[in-house]
């Protein structure tokens, strides 16, 4: 497997390692020559290995070419099955389906052929999908900087941790429902999960990977919100928190109920993404769309390969025009959330006040 990958980035040349954060920009001409023999390592790139990432012998680059079409980054959620069954959960209806084997392959062919050098793989829970780890490998292959987002149950499972540590991730993010198994257990409905989350935190300290813990606020875990951070503080991992709950992807509202209202925190003024232009999202069956979030109209890249992702910047520009109760808005300019996921809450019939700052005024 190869020690390091020099690829087109959007408007940039990069050389990054697989499992490591860490990362160059080149110029074009180093790229170039990269490009043109790739099988020679030059000395100025063997000497920045060694000095950023402490290479003693860099012997293979993997050369990446320039993509027809412009994209940076991708995700794909391989499945939707889980293992829990969280009441807070943006998927609703998590059914375990998805592609064969042979069209997994076809579609991250695709996603590698886009441009994407980072692919970030979720779910449901990904780490069940029993085509997981070919899968993982295979993008590894391909070139691409995988991350992965996961509730950490699997992780201390040997195919799972074998697959991680022979090819390490660039990034896990594991989301955490509690500090305590009452509390976690009850959030994700499922006995002993608390257990399992645990043993995959230590499994993965243990192997040294890259982790990042989502702390998930709703509810009925609110008052373990200092011993959650505390939980991810005693195993060295960074932690971010997170507090608004979203309808599901189908515009339904039942989810809503589970947020802690108090302890929601003001979002930033929404100033516009990429979505759609520089990366996307694809489905279990690989049907594209712009984002996780706005899923309609989606483009079968099975079928349609790079001709259904030319079609995306299009209509990302026009998912973000205002529509309905947001046409004409005085406040548009501090608006805080993208028109999308404003569309989701509108079906849900949410309050005005979760996803309009003219709700608190």
């Amino acid at each position: 497997m190869h020690q390091l990958i020099a690829s087109p980035f959007l408007d940039h040349f990069l050389v990054v390692r697989p499992g490591s954060t860490n990362g160059m920009k080149i110029g074009k001409g180093r790229f170039e020559e990269l490009r043109s023999n790739p099988a020679v390592v030059p000395q100025w790139l063997a000497d920045a290995a060694r000095k950023a990432w402490g290479i003693e012998k860099l012997t293979s680059v993997m050369v990446r070419e320039p993509a027809p079409l412009a994209y940076g980054r991708a995700s794909w959620e391989i499945n939707k099955g889980c293992d829990y069954d969280c009441e807070h959960c943006y998927l609703g209806l998590k059914r375990f389906e998805g592609l064969t084997w042979e069209n997994k392959v076809n579609l991250l062919t695709v996603m590698r052929d886009s441009g994407a050098l980072w692919l970030q793989i979720t779910g449901g829970e990904p780490l069940i999908d029993r085509d997981f780890p070919a899968a993982y490998e295979y993008a590894n292959q391909l070139g691409m900087m995988v991350s992965i987002s996961s509730n950490g149950s699997q992780l201390s499972k040997p195919r799972i941790i074998e697959i991680l540590t022979r090819h390490r991730p660039y990034l896990i993010a594991v989301s955490v429902y509690g500090a305590t198994a009452e509390t976690y257990d009850g959030l994700t409905r499922n006995r002993g999960a608390f257990g399992r989350f645990i043993k995959g935190l230590d499994a993965a300290k243990e192997a040294g990977l890259s982790l990042k813990l989502n702390i998930v606020v709703a509810e009925r875990n609110v008052h373990e919100i200092e011993a959650m951070e505390a939980l991810a503080d005693s195993y060295g991992f960074p932690h971010q928190v997170f507090t608004s709950m979203s309808p599901t992807i189908e515009g339904g509202g039942e989810r809503l109920g589970t947020q802690a209202a108090k302890f929601v925190v003001k979002r930033e003024p929404f100033k516009g993404c990429n979505a759609g232009h520089t990366f996307f999202h694809s489905d279990p069956w690989g049907k594209a769309s712009i984002c996780k979030v706005g899923r309609d109209p989606q483009f079968d890249l099975i079928t349609q390969g790079l001709d259904g992702l030319r079609q995306l910047g299009y209509v990302a520009d026009s998912l973000q025009l205002r529509t309905g109760g947001c046409s004409g808005c005085t406040l548009s300019g501090s608006c805080y959330t993208c028109r999308p996921l404003a569309k989701l809450y509108q079906e849900a019939k949410a309050p005005l006040d979760t996803y309009c700052q003219h709700g608190g005024r």
